[in-house]
């Protein structure tokens, strides 16, 4: 029997390409596991991870095999193998930085990357980055001194063939399982981190390549003449402002809480326990809703797509709708022109302004993405002590995510901008544990109903938590404070499950209840002010801006804004939804069908005049949502000049060290500071922010209710 020789092995062409396979995948591997923090959650998502470098490594590599001169053939896979192995080094050193990966966009503007490093650069290398690539010098080496030998013979056309057919098949199988594990991966895109732990450094750089192709030639065709319809458009779309509203909050701070996966039924709702006693679900949110100082809109729609929370973070802060596929953020964020509330509010009031969000920055692209918006301040998980005891899959939980943000917010120069992002009532809806658990579950078949009820009472007394702060460090009084959901919470499929549970049933419930079960609360609350109340307009997430601008005494008139003052009696109530859908006082066209909203009754022949005004419908809200296309797809903004606005220049921005950069305006600014820290004598206010469990809550009020999970 002959002794197996692993040289005989490497001295075959397909032995060598098999030794730089094996050893890319080596190193992906190793980048994954402890370079890259991609959130692995299963042994599905490990296995995945395990054989995405594979493919495209096979795929790559195999070019070389069709070239039939030998030298040529080994130089053109050892180029192969170092140009992948640099893409992966450079976005282990780039992770490191920025932790996000490099886009094709971020190659193009290497000069960005460069200043943005800076003179740090050097202290992101590691000493055991030799192992990425010592051995594109070593191989060289070992060709040149023969140790290992180039076959004279060339690979045959056919098993060439079928190396590029195995690697095709194996991606292939990578994608299914990909999809099975993460639906709409490539259609929502939502986080680059996903894209590589399901698909590998290589899939996402191509991937990202060609998105950036087909936003680059829309791009590129785009000219100032398209702005002539948009203008027009918006001149003729324009609602004046409500005079008797129109600065009502000029000067103050303004603190956005984005309540995620709010659904308006929530409102009041009261869910019975298995005992038949109620519990109301959200009193503390409940009674903001209610209060006189608060503009309460009950007929308020989301209007997001596969962008999701992004998309209604889009629609709110720049009163454009997100895209028809995929996700704003991820896919022009980076590059686009806006005109958004952080930058209009410093331009015109001199505000600060700062963004919350207890997960990685990279996630929907916000890092990226909130500097085109004029962000100056973005505290990310990496700001945050976020471990396995607070925190799940989609970032730091509320309690402690308010608790731990108030260190911040506490350095910021008055007036400012903030946005607070809540995770916690997010899909799944997990069961709360331990001291947190014991808010009663909702009795359905579907686990994810039944949870959902819990996470939206822990949300309600985070906010209340936070209010409380707000009020000891006397913010409260100088702001205002607005709370919106970002979308459903509840999708579709599971309604019928749903129904009991809000008065209906599941053998009656149709699309006209989908539509209305599209309500999320939108609240601007007014401390001191007494002119608010339940405002029944009908409206949706890109109304929100000029609504808010108008109470802050901000002219909108020369914006390119795509929604109306919810507050002017212009108001057309003429609400779009992303597909083409639409939401009227009177009636209803959701799924290709019309309904009346007196009764919920679908109509199946409208008279003429009906018809008439249905079709007019139809058109306003067609050349709404392609106005708002036209301009995000052509990034028209960068065009228009009649705001008077100054355009972003990103690479000013810089979200590390923000802490310091804050306490240094401190310094400077001396008795001049405006920030709470200041007016405090130099001191923290941290001490001021009290939180409980919900334990501890139930044994304030001597109730000794429990839920089934409560001693989990």
């Amino acid at each position: 029997m002959r002794k197996f020789k692993i040289s005989s092995i490497l001295n075959k062409r397909l032995g060598f390409f098999g030794l730089l396979t094996l050893l890319l995948w080596a190193k992906s591997i190793f980048a994954y596991l402890f370079e890259f923090n991609l959130g692995i959650e299963s042994l599905m998502q490990y296995f995945i991870l395990f054989i995405n470098p594979f493919a495209t490594t096979m795929f790559l590599l195999s070019i070389a095999l069709y070239v039939r001169r030998p030298k040529a053939a080994y130089r053109t896979m050892i180029v192969i193998y170092a140009l992948a192995t640099l893409l992966l080094f450079s976005n282990v050193v780039y992770y490191r930085e920025f932790t996000d990966f490099i886009t094709i966009n971020t190659m193009l503007g290497a000069g960005k990357v460069a200043s943005g490093l800076g003179e740090s650069a050097i202290r992101l290398f590691r000493p055991y980055d030799f192992i990425f690539m010592i051995d594109i010098l070593i191989l060289p080496i070992l060709l040149w001194k023969k140790i290992i030998k180039e076959e004279e013979r060339p690979v045959r056309a056919r098993m060439a063939l079928a190396v590029t057919a195995l690697s095709v098949m194996i991606f292939s199988g990578n994608l299914f399982l990909a999809e099975a594990d993460r639906t709409g991966l490539l259609t929502r895109t939502f986080s680059r981190d996903y894209l590589v732990k399901y698909l590998g450094i290589n899939a996402f750089t191509v991937y990202d390549g060609v998105q950036t192709y087909r936003t680059n030639q829309v791009k590129a065709e785009a000219s100032a003449n398209d702005l002539t319809d948009v203008e027009a458009y918006v001149n003729e779309h324009y609602a004046a402002p409500n005079a008797d509203y129109y600065g009502l909050a000029d000067g103050r701070n303004v603190i956005t809480i984005h309540l995620e996966s709010f659904q308006q039924f929530l409102i009041d709702y009261k869910l019975k326990d298995e005992n038949g006693v109620e519990h109301e679900v959200t009193p503390f949110i409940n009674s903001i809703y209610h209060e006189n100082s608060t503009f309460s809109f009950d007929n308020f729609f989301h209007q997001v797509k596969a962008g999701k929370t992004s998309d209604a973070e889009t629609l709110m802060e720049t009163s454009l709708f997100g895209l028809n596929q995929g996700s704003l953020f991820t896919q022009l964020g980076s590059e686009n022109t806006f005109q958004a509330a952080p930058s209009i509010l410093n331009q015109t009031k001199g505000y600060t302004s700062a963004a919350f969000h207890g997960n990685s920055g990279n996630f929907w692209n916000r890092t990226e993405t909130y500097k085109n918006l004029g962000y100056d301040y973005f505290f990310d998980s990496s700001y945050y002590d976020v471990n396995d005891d607070n925190s799940f899959q989609y970032g730091l939980h509320d309690k402690p995510f308010f608790n731990q943000s108030v260190q911040y917010l506490e350095h910021l120069q008055q007036p400012f901008y903030s946005k607070f992002i809540a995770v916690t009532n997010h899909y799944p809806y997990s069961q709360l544990t331990g001291d947190e658990a014991g808010f009663p579950m909702a009795n359905t078949s579907d686990e994810t109903i039944n949870g959902y009820f819990a996470t939206a009472n822990y949300l309600d007394k985070a906010v209340e938590e936070f209010f409380t702060y707000l009020k000891e460090t006397g913010l409260y009084d100088n702001s205002i404070i607005v709370m919106y959901g970002d979308h459903y919470g509840i999708s579709e499929s599971r309604n019928p499950d749903l129904a009991e549970l809000v008065g209906k049933t599941s053998d009656t419930w149709t699309n006209y209840d989908n539509a209305q079960m599209q309500r999320v609360p939108y609240m601007i609350h007014v401390p001191g002010q007494t002119n608010g109340g339940i405002n029944h307009t009908y409206g949706g997430e890109v109304d929100a801006l000029p609504t808010l601008l108008h109470l802050l005494g901000v002219d909108t008139s020369k914006y390119i804004q795509m929604g109306q003052d919810l507050l002017s009696p212009e108001n057309d109530q003429l609400v779009a939804f992303r597909n083409g859908d639409y939401m009227t006082p009177e009636y209803t066209s959701y799924s290709g069908s019309v309904y009346s909203n007196s009764n919920g009754q679908m109509i199946l022949e409208p008279d003429d005049e009906l018809q008439q005004q249905l079709d007019t419908w139809e058109l306003a809200v067609d050349k709404q949502l392609s106005t708002s296309d036209d301009i995000n797809n052509g990034d028209l903004l960068r065009f228009y000049t009649e705001s008077g606005l100054e355009p972003i220049d990103s690479s000013q921005y810089n979200y590390k060290d923000s802490v310091s950069k804050m306490e240094q305006i401190e310094s400077d600014l001396g008795a001049e500071s405006t920030s709470i820290f200041s007016k405090n004598g130099g001191k923290t206010t941290q001490s001021l922010y009290s939180t409980k469990t919900f334990q501890q809550y139930q044994q304030e009020n001597g109730s000794s209710e429990t839920s089934d999970n409560a001693e989990e």
